[in-house]
């Protein structure tokens, strides 16, 4: 769902104009993920079994791979590189040096957005606008229904997305940035089997 206030009772938002990162701190704790993009409110649901999954195994696999000049972190955890933008990839990958004890006020390195019904078309399209503006390194997007897929966006010379890789299933992909890491979009689902 997206939405302007219209309402001033809203959490505590006034009418007609944009929604701030301010606003954002006054939104209930309610289970539904709450994102900006240039002061449109972005509000998802929390996600279901296959997302998290998905989101889990991956998360584990580029932790363990991760080099000592990253960190990696999952959602909620904030990218509010403006007052009218805030988003909560999945997972991120951020320099050490760049990250607060409360946000990451810069672009990530990598960005990483597991899709569900609710979110596939606002990560194929809003968000990947977003990460490519703020001029994050790589878009990674996961695909959790079996058999699995992983599609890879990196910043060409130009600074606009290119998808440089399309796996599914037991195919491999094999990463140099941020880090080596060679990612199976199957292997992030064997959770869902017995």
């Amino acid at each position: 769902m997206t939405a302007m206030s219209a309402d001033p009772g809203f959490a505590g938002v006034a009418a007609g104009r944009p929604f701030t990162v301010h606003d954002l701190e006054a939104m209930p704790d309610d289970g539904h993920r709450y994102e900006l993009i240039d002061g449109v409110l972005i509000v998802t649901p929390a996600p279901g079994w296959h997302h998290q999954q998905g989101s889990g195994a991956l998360f584990v696999r580029l932790w363990n791979a991760c080099t000592p000049e990253f960190r990696v972190l999952s959602a909620p955890f904030g990218v509010r590189t403006s007052v009218h933008n805030e988003l909560q990839p999945d997972i991120l990958v951020a320099r050490y040096g760049d990250l607060t004890p409360k946000n990451l006020p810069v672009a990530p390195v990598l960005a990483v957005e597991v899709l569900s019904e609710s979110t596939a078309l606002n990560d194929l399209n809003n968000k990947k606008a977003a990460y490519e503006r703020m001029r994050t390194e790589s878009y990674w997007v996961v695909d959790p229904e079996p058999p699995g897929g992983l599609t890879v966006f990196e910043l060409d010379p130009r600074g606009r997305y290119a998808q440089v890789a399309s796996v599914c299933g037991d195919e491999k992909f094999t990463a140099e940035r941020p880090f080596p890491i060679t990612i199976i979009p199957a292997r992030l689902l064997d959770g869902l089997r017995q």
